[in-house]
């Protein structure tokens, strides 16, 4: 049975570089984005609709065929989400039943429950999230205040609790889901990697 090692992340606490450096030192296959554009392939929807839905965005440009009606608008919606997730879950399974590898949030570790993946959780302090969101975007984060790139932060949270919350029944972030949670606060990623793959 491969190994498969699932990532979530709060925003900014720098799971995504986790898992991408873990993937490396390892020699396993990295997914992320990848999972949207194979999901957007399986569906015919766009890329930037597949990313919307799954960050819990409404999207404002409804096909023309949607009526005004936002008993409609919300059915469409959840019709295109559910198709999403579902289609999300296939490919999740296919990807982890190839080869060894990490798999950077998508509900992952509920999705591929019976292969017992290593469950990862990474988080850290709202002051080192800021730090590493400016430092990560100065360019799209530099005309924001402190206050509003936390806010950002926290609006991305609550999207992907209630996503995971929602598709699984179990809570976003709570220990007991996961087999190790990770406090990056003020850490160097690249330095706890090796220390962490030897786990592994």
């Amino acid at each position: 049975m491969n190994k498969i090692i699932t990532i979530g992340r709060e925003f900014g606490s720098g799971g995504r570089e986790l898992g991408r450096r873990l993937a490396e030192e390892l020699g396993y296959e990295y997914y992320d984005k990848e999972i949207i554009a194979a999901i957007a392939e399986k569906t015919s929807m766009s890329q930037e609709y597949v990313q919307e839905i799954l960050e819990g965005k409404p999207h404002h440009l409804y096909p023309i065929t949607i009526g005004q009606s936002m008993f409609v608008t919300d059915t469409f919606y959840l019709q295109h989400e559910q198709s999403i997730y579902l289609a999300q879950s296939e490919i999740i399974r296919d990807l982890a039943q190839r080869s060894n590898c990490v798999i950077v949030g998508r509900c992952a570790d509920f999705i591929l429950k019976d292969l017992k993946p290593y469950r990862i959780f990474v988080y850290a302090d709202i002051e080192s999230r800021i730090k590493r969101c400016i430092a990560r975007n100065p360019d799209s984060q530099k005309h924001l205040t402190e206050k509003e790139v936390k806010k950002q932060i926290l609006s991305i949270d609550k999207n992907r609790a209630k996503y995971y919350d929602f598709y699984t029944g179990n809570t976003w972030g709570d220990k007991n889901n996961y087999d190790i949670c990770i406090n990056t606060t003020d850490l160097v990623i690249k330095e706890i990697v090796p220390v962490l793959a030897k786990i592994f």
